[in-house]
């Protein structure tokens, strides 16, 4: 079941990294948008980033319907934070302070407190 969980964080970072690329190659006019509502659909990353959602809404489902929620949605979250935020550094070339490296450890901490005898 957890490898299913990793599966879902993973496919829910990918989708969150193609929105914010496709978002990168956009123009944003809201009067472009209001006059074609459908125009996000001719951008790759984001119907890229809409078909990795609906495949880690429908993993994460099926995941949730044989684990606890207290166990699964932190472990989806920060793991999937992780995920992102180590995309966004060694690929986006974005940086952190050091306050949110000390932010990251105790997420991580977090993570390996919260799921202490989960995978017995």
């Amino acid at each position: 079941m957890y490898l299913l969980l990793f599966l879902a964080l993973t496919f829910n970072a990918l989708a969150n990294i193609c929105i914010k690329l496709g978002a990168e190659r956009f123009s944003f006019d809201l009067r472009q948008f209001a006059t074609e509502p459908l125009i996000f659909l001719k951008n790759g990353y984001f119907v890229l980033g809409l078909c990795f959602f609906a495949v880690a809404l429908v993993v994460y489902s099926y995941v949730l319907s044989r684990m606890n929620l207290s166990i699964a949605y932190p472990i989806m979250t920060s793991v999937g934070f992780l995920l992102v935020v180590s995309f966004s550094v060694f690929f986006l070339q974005e940086s952190l302070q050091w306050w949110q490296w000390c932010g990251i450890v105790c997420i991580l901490l977090g993570v390996v407190l919260l799921s202490q005898g989960a995978f017995s």
